[in-house]
């Protein structure tokens, strides 16, 4: 059906891409064949699963798809990014309030479980979920009941849970970050998403799906890549993976001078960085510390050095380092 009556069915469905809030998954190599595979196999089954991958892999997407494949595809899909959200906030965000609950609370709001009745909750990053809150939605997976923050009243709901984490979540609970029996609640079936360095036969279908969106997204006009353009796209080892892709293409479509893309067009981290290169990257070990110096210095110099060698990712930073998005933020805001 025509988004805007009268337009050209083309344009229509341009629109709705560049409107959607993802992108549809990419199954031409090996890798997500298998993936998608399995999901196909999973997904009409009552049962939990856990995406596990790199910051910026799709998971989300894949976990739309999950919910699109299942008995639930007519109920709504709710996402939450756990790393987003402030501690101080998130139980409110989960559950909601009710008006007067704390300074500020002037009305009664609905947390994000409310609204996915009948459907699909799917927290990524729940790793990083804080541990009071992790105890109050064990409880509520235990029988789909919860109460808004500063309520009285039970109310049930029924949704479908999935997760998805950057790390393994055993790393977590041995760090005595993770509750041990949310996480055997939770565990059901983990399933990994392979970066995008791991499955470049996607990579050309992927570009193409997003120039269009954002083609659409922007007004412009068809961005064409030349042969020496796509060679550097796909010789770049994409730290950030999908995310980081759709970046680039973005900044490559709004800021182009000529017609055609050319490598002079790409960002300068294109050509600077290799595979080669990205697999010897420096080591935490080449850093100079001096332990006549404060640990709090030291630690600030260790997590510097892991930003910059990601880039400025904090999620890539995290996982090399062990430890969580919310410690890196902490620091950020402590400098």
């Amino acid at each position: 059906m025509a988004l805007l009556s009268g337009a050209p069915a083309r344009v229509s469905a341009r629109r709705a891409r560049a409107l959607a809030p993802t992108i549809e998954p990419v199954l031409r190599s090996l890798p997500m064949r298998r993936l998608d595979k399995m999901l196909r196999a999973v997904a009409p089954k009552e049962v939990g699963i856990s995406l596990v991958g790199e910051s910026g892999t799709g998971k989300e997407i894949l976990a739309r798809r999950i919910h699109e494949l299942s008995p639930r595809r007519s109920g709504p899909f709710i996402p939450i990014n756990c790393a987003a959200v402030p501690e101080a906030l998130f139980e409110s965000e989960l559950f909601g309030h009710e008006k007067g609950s704390f300074t500020g609370a002037t009305e009664r709001v609905k947390g994000k479980i409310e609204p996915a009745h009948g459907g699909t909750l799917f927290l990524d990053e729940i790793g990083d979920m804080p541990l009071g809150v992790q105890a109050k939605l064990l409880r509520f997976l235990e029988n789909q009941k919860f109460m808004r923050v500063g309520g009285a009243e039970k109310i049930s709901v029924d949704v479908r849970l999935l997760c998805a984490t950057l790390r393994p979540l055993e790393d977590e609970i041995a760090q005595g970050r993770f509750r041990a029996d949310l996480y055997y609640r939770i565990q059901g079936i983990q399933l990994e998403v392979p970066p995008l360095r791991e499955r470049r036969e996607d990579l050309s279908l992927l570009i193409k799906q997003i120039l269009e969106q954002l083609e659409a997204k922007h007004g412009t006009r068809p961005v064409k890549m030349t042969r020496a353009a796509l060679t550097a796209l796909r010789r770049y080892p994409w730290p950030g993976n999908i995310r980081e892709l759709r970046n680039v293409l973005e900044l490559v479509a709004v800021l182009r001078s000529g017609k055609n893309v050319r490598p002079s067009d790409l960002p300068a981290v294109l050509h600077a960085r290799t595979p080669e290169r990205a697999r010897t990257r420096p080591s935490a070990a080449a850093l100079e510390i001096s332990l006549d110096q404060p640990l709090r210095r030291s630690l600030s110099q260790i997590i510097e050095a892991a930003l910059e060698l990601e880039g400025g990712n904090r999620s890539l930073a995290a996982h090399r380092l062990g430890i969580s998005v919310r410690t890196i933020q902490r620091h950020l805001l402590s400098r």
